[in-house]
Parts: C-alpha cells; structure tokens; sequence
C-alpha cells in the first residue's frame, strides 16, 4: 500500500474505476478533465459534434469541490491509473505522489503531463506576500499552467495526440483531432477577449486576498498584482504585515476590487473590504469546480468567460 490517510482508516472507495472495452482515461484534475471532454466531442455536442465512435471512459480523480492540495488517492484509484490508456495530470510539487505510480504504470499507458507541453514559470514571491518558511523550495515552478488560454491551446493538443496515438482508424482520429481543434478555436477567442479587455483597461494591477494561482494568466496579459499567498501556499492565515500591506496598496492606488478564488472562506478579503471600500469579486481559477458546476457540465470555456466579464468589472 503506496500511501496511507492523515487520520483513521483509508478509504477504500474508489474514484476512478477501469471499464472494460473503453478507452479508460483519468485526469487528475478539472482543467484536464475538462480539456479531454472536449477531444471526445462530449462538451461540444452544441456545435454539432456528434456522439465519439470510440466508447470513452473519461473520470476525473480529485471528486469536485475537494482540495486539492490535501489529495491523496485510494489503493483502488492507484490500480486504475496504472492499467489505464491515457493518464493526464499537472506535474509540479503538488502531484509528487504521481511519481511512484508512474514506475508501475502499465507500458501501454499514454502519459501527459500538462507542465510539459508548455513553457513553465517559477513561482514567484512578490512585496507583500506571506512566505511559507524555511521549507520552502526555491525555484519550484508554478503549476498552475491552465490559467493561460494560450497554454490551454497547447495542452489540449497534446491531449488530442494522445487520444488519435490510441486508434488505427483514421476516422477516428480525425474525430479526436477534429475536436481538439475546435476547442483550439473557443480558447483563441477567448484569448482575444481577454487581450481587448486588457488593452482597453484604465488600470492594470489586481490585489487577491487568497492565494494567486494566475501567474501565467498575469504574465500572458502584462498585468501586475499582489497577493498574501502564492498559488500553492499551505498557509491560509496572513500576518498582520501582508494583510497591512494589502490594505495600504487597495488605498494608495485607490484599486476598486480585491479578488478571492473558487473555494476560498474570504476572510482576508472581507477584512480589506471592510478597511477599504473595495469590492469582493472571485476570478476562478479553474483549479477544480463545485459538484453542482461539475454536473452542470461547466467547462474551462464558460468559467474563463465569467473572469473576463469579473476582470473588465474590476480594471475599468
């Protein structure tokens, strides 16, 4: 048994199971999820794209509305991602447990990480950020790859790669590739929608009181920010210093918002909005979605185009 629970007995439910006669593919986490969905057509049924011709097992390990960063999967889950045919996950400090299982996994296992099919940052410590201590790793890159459009492109066609990698039939990989394409087509709109907000803006910093998964979401649009915690902070509670430095930079810049992120209890954010006049407004990270967003089908797409509508609110 690779891995036990923090408290009690394990639970031994699975969340992710193997079915016989698909193509079984498990994402770790939403935005792989969601980009894999949209290669077997399943969320672009409103475009025209017909039912996959492949039967298609698509589940994603982490159960919506979960931390994510207190994960640990079952000894079943584990079975299963090791007999699987396509395995997405995100890469990073994060997914450390991936790596023991990946030296089981079976040889015919197609294997994506997201982090490697784009340019990655380092995790930065910005003026005013609380730091996690001593144990904290220089260098460790920001996974948080997703939150930029443009690298979403990539990754979805590396996933649509893996999908025709798993076919001989040429229609079918036309389907996967086809799909995958087409998701390429929303993602690039969505990356104009977000340029044009940008460039019409009367100012250009954002202040979150959370944790900032955006980095690359910042870096892609030249836009500056402060935050109390990086994005895979374990801390939740900022010190007096980081909550006073957010407070003085929301007054002295007179910014009008201060963000919070999908799951988050916004305390430090009510805090400054209580100090400073400044709205609360949530640009979501997609990191993972909410069980009533997930049975809903909400994709990456919808959320995305809910921050650009949140981001024009907050910088106009």
């Amino acid at each position: 048994m690779l891995f036990s629970a923090c408290e009690g007995d394990i639970d031994n439910t699975a969340h992710v199971v193997i079915k016989e006669g698909e193509l079984n593919v498990i994402a770790t986490i939403f935005p792989a999820y969601d980009f894999a969905r949209a290669v077997t057509g399943e969320s672009l049924r409103d475009l025209g794209v017909e039912e996959s011709p492949v039967p298609v097992n698509l589940q994603m390990l982490i159960p919506p509305g979960a931390e994510i960063h207190d994960f640990e999967p079952t000894p079943k889950d584990i079975i299963a991602i090791k007999n699987c045919d396509i395995f997405i996950y995100n890469g990073g400090e994060s997914d450390i447990w991936v790596e023991k299982i990946l030296e089981n996994i079976s040889p015919e296992t197609k294997v994506i990480a997201m982090t490697d099919c784009v340019d990655t940052l380092e995790e930065e410590i910005k003026e005013g950020m609380q730091e996690e201590g001593e144990e904290e790793e220089e260098g460790a890159i920001d996974e948080h790859v997703w939150t930029s459009p443009v690298n979403a492109m990539g990754i979805v066609r590396a996933i649509a790669e893996a999908f025709v990698s798993k076919t001989d039939n040429n229609d079918d990989a036309a389907f996967f590739g086809n799909n995958g394409e087409l998701y390429c087509h929303q993602l690039n709109h969505l990356d104009s929608e977000f340029e044009e907000i940008v460039t019409n803006a009367e100012r250009n910093t954002l202040v979150f009181a959370d944790r900032f998964p955006f980095r690359y979401f910042t870096q892609q649009y030249n836009l500056d920010y402060f935050a109390a915690f990086p994005g895979c902070a374990g801390e939740t509670e900022p010190d007096i210093k980081t909550v006073t430095f957010l407070i003085d930079k929301v007054k002295s810049e007179d910014i009008p918002a201060v963000f919070t992120i999908e799951l988050s209890n916004k305390k430090l954010a009510e805090n400054i909005s209580k100090e400073t006049g400044a709205k609360i407004l949530q640009l979501h990270s997609c990191h993972n979605i909410s069980k009533d967003d997930f049975q809903s089908g909400k994709t990456y797409v919808d959320i995305m185009l809910n921050n650009a509508d949140v981001l024009k609110e907050a910088l106009y």
